[in-house]
């Protein structure tokens, strides 16, 4: 069964791919992931995949659509898009560049109880992702993190009440470069 589930896993991350490439302006970008694309469904096995498939629109997480030419397309429905989101949401993480660039990025919310859940999961998110609690709904990060956190931010639909902001200069600095392991990392700025 575990099987099962990462076929699914896989079966959505493809069809979330198909989207990506279908919405990508970029013709490079279009080959690269049709390249991707072709790779990974080539390794899937046939009768896993049908059961897969049939376990998917069972659980309303893809839907058929047949097309003029009488073929039939897998889309992802609402909650198969969801599913994608969560799963990208699982490998998100801050690459750490060669250099600091002396910069600190900081998340500050003030988000409503009413959205209690999602500030919660924002919070321990962004303490998975390296982020450290500098007060209660300010969070600050020593690398550029913009993507990840605008992912975030748009993932728990919290835009309206969450500001990332990019600073020179924290009078607790040196306390945050500790914190971080920056004190062998050379900084960026001559």
């Amino acid at each position: 069964m575990a099987r099962q589930g990462a076929l699914s896993r896989k079966i959505i991350l493809l069809l979330a791919a198909g989207l990506a490439m279908g919405l990508s302006g970029s013709p490079r970008r279009y080959g690269f992931i049709f390249k991707q694309l072709q790779r990974e469904w080539r390794k899937l096995e046939y009768e896993a995949l049908k059961r897969a498939i049939r376990s998917l629109y069972r659980s309303k997480l893809i839907d058929f659509r047949e097309q003029a030419d009488g073929t039939i397309s897998l889309l992802l429905t609402g909650g198969g898009k969801q599913r994608a989101l969560a799963y990208k949401l699982d490998e998100l993480v801050v690459k750490k560049p060669q250099r600091w660039d002396g910069k600190w990025r900081l998340i500050i919310f003030d988000i409503p109880e009413r959205f209690r859940k999602g500030r919660d999961a924002l919070r321990m998110r962004l303490g998975q992702l390296g982020f450290i609690e500098f007060q209660r709904s300010v969070f600050v990060h020593p690398f550029e993190c913009r993507d990840e956190t605008d992912f975030l931010i748009e993932f728990y639909q919290l835009r309206p009440w969450v500001r990332y902001v990019v600073a020179d200069f924290i009078d607790t600095d040196l306390h945050l470069r500790h914190k971080f392991h920056l004190t062998h990392i050379a900084h960026g700025m001559a």
